[in-house]
């Protein structure tokens, strides 16, 4: 097994007892979605501001299925 295939494994072994998510969720996951769920469990201040009604508004239109 390659070294990133067991890093990826072990991540999400991890993920699952962790965040409780299961392996499909695990493997949907952008890494960057994966580094600001885990920065936030750990209360790593996410920074900048929220998004106004118009970044929510095209976000939506962007991506429907939520």
């Amino acid at each position: 097994m390659s070294r990133f295939a067991v890093a990826a494994t072990r991540l999400a072994g991890m993920a699952g007892v962790t965040l409780g998510w299961p392996p499909d969720v695990f493997w949907q996951a952008t890494p960057a979605e994966l580094a600001a769920v885990v920065r936030a469990a750990a209360g790593a201040e996410c920074g900048g501001e929220p998004p106004d009604a118009a970044l929510i508004a095209r976000l939506r239109k962007e991506h429907p299925d939520g």
